[in-house]
């Protein structure tokens, strides 16, 4: 017999009425309306707002009444009626005028019944892990938005600052090309410079904005009410595809419910072969208002009649069960194929995943390097404005000029950018990976752990 998983909907009551409040708070106080909210906050709202998960919950109710309803002809069933007439009779009716009639009825034995309980409590089990990969699916979903919003943040913070320094260049640009010392040329390439920066921060702000937009989808919230706090996002682990991989809960739901159809396909094919018996119990009482019932009979009807028995059902020639056991075995083989695909399709993403991380681990790598030499190179150039580069003669280069320094500073900002970039691109790469080895949930332990 299988047992019935638990379902953990909430990692602890406390905290949830907590994050519960700070929800409320969001919605109903302007003056909240832009507060920092954790991650663990965001992946617990969204994870509770998913439709994806709300459906898996009413599946799970739903397969959890389907087993109930498996079980239902097993218990004894009561159902009572009434015969008495409308209007007077005339003449005889044929049936027994009843005043109330109650039947019980229960099933003692049959093979197919069996199968079909089984078959139920399969597909409760599959409910159970399509809801938890529901969850795990919100949460990385919710999460890599996070992750992204935070370093949208910083991109902007970074692009702003270069739009300061281009600033600053198209002003000594314009200094010097108004007292001949450079070429008209030389304002025009630093306006040039300028130039792509604001599209390049029109570009993070739409991306941004959307960012912020999907958050609040995900989460129920106001858009704009989340603000990112960098110290509730833990370290992503650093894994390379030799964590040993576990089943999925999604591909296990799979599986698990080709089981189901197996045996329900199985209890279809019994219907053909073997009996079922019933238990019937009747009770009549019978009324003489508006009829004349007794005229007929002989001997006149006693007002209690109770009669019970046995029932036995041999199948001999039931085309409607054979066609549905046809139908159910073929419903059987699609599940099982389905499953397999499931899994397949999982194996390939872990390679595919494995592969990206190790190159984008190297392109981070190099994008940190790059960042690094850009630093070393605006304090080489900071170091020769302030004290000149010590060489003199006819052969000596020239004195940089403080454009130089502006220009610096907008190459060491933008090699920061995309040491973001690829940062983040690894992240996300990481929790993909996570999911698909199956430590997905591991990673949502340690995030809640961390938030309490």
């Amino acid at each position: 017999m299988i047992e019935n998983v638990p379902v953990k909907t909430a990692y602890n009551s406390r905290d949830f009425f907590i994050r519960l409040l700070a929800a409320w708070a969001l919605l109903v106080s302007p003056a909240l309306l832009a507060a920092q909210v954790s991650l663990s906050t965001v992946v617990d709202l969204a994870q509770r707002n998913s439709s994806q998960v709300k459906i898996a919950e009413a599946n799970l109710r739903k397969a959890e009444a389907s087993l109930a309803e498996s079980k239902d002809p097993l218990l004894p069933s009561l159902v009572v009626s009434s015969g008495l007439p409308a209007f007077p009779s005339v003449g005889f009716t044929g049936g027994v005028p009843s005043l109330i009639t109650a039947n019980v009825q229960a099933q003692i034995f049959s093979m197919p019944q069996k199968q079909y309980i089984g078959a139920a409590r399969f597909g409760l089990k599959a409910a159970q892990l399509s809801l938890r990969d529901a969850r795990e699916e919100s949460a990385l979903e919710s999460a890599t938005a996070y992750l992204e919003l935070e370093t949208v943040g910083r991109e902007l913070e970074a692009i702003q600052q270069q739009q300061t320094y281009a600033a600053r260049l198209v002003e000594i640009a314009q200094q010097r090309a108004e007292a001949g010392v450079d070429p008209l040329a030389d304002l025009l390439q630093a306006r040039l410079t300028a130039a792509p920066l604001k599209l390049n921060r029109i570009h993070q702000e739409a991306r941004a904005a959307t960012l912020s937009k999907q958050l609040a989808v995900l989460t129920g919230l106001p858009d704009g009410a989340i603000q990112i706090d960098r110290a509730s996002i833990p370290e992503i682990p650093q894994i390379r595809g030799e964590l040993p991989p576990r089943t999925l809960a999604g591909i296990e739901a799979s599986q698990v419910l080709a089981d189901s159809r197996q045996k329900a396909a199985r209890g279809d094919s019994m219907s053909l072969l073997l009996p079922e018996l019933t238990f019937n119990l009747q009770y009549v009482r019978t009324t003489q208002l508006l009829n004349d019932a007794n005229a007929y009979f002989k001997i006149p009807l006693p007002i209690n009649n109770i009669v019970s028995g046995f029932s036995i059902q041999i199948p001999f020639f039931d085309w409607y069960h054979r066609d549905k056991a046809r139908e159910s075995a073929a419903d059987a083989l699609r599940a099982k194929a389905e499953a397999e695909q499931a899994q397949r399709q999982n194996e390939v993403q872990i390679a595919q995943l494995t592969g990206s991380l190790r190159e984008l681990d190297t392109l981070s790598e190099i994008a940190s390097l790059k960042q690094e030499i850009a630093v070393q190179q605006l304090a080489a150039v900071q170091a020769q404005l302030e004290s000149g580069n010590g060489a003199t003669g006819p052969a000596a280069p020239p004195q940089l000029s403080p454009k130089a320094e502006q220009l610096a500073r907008i190459q060491e900002r933008q090699k920061f950018v995309e040491a973001l970039d690829a940062g983040l691109d690894l992240s996300k790469t990481r929790l993909n990976l996570l999911r698909a080895l199956g430590h997905m949930e591991d990673w949502l332990h340690e995030l809640h752990a961390n938030a309490k």
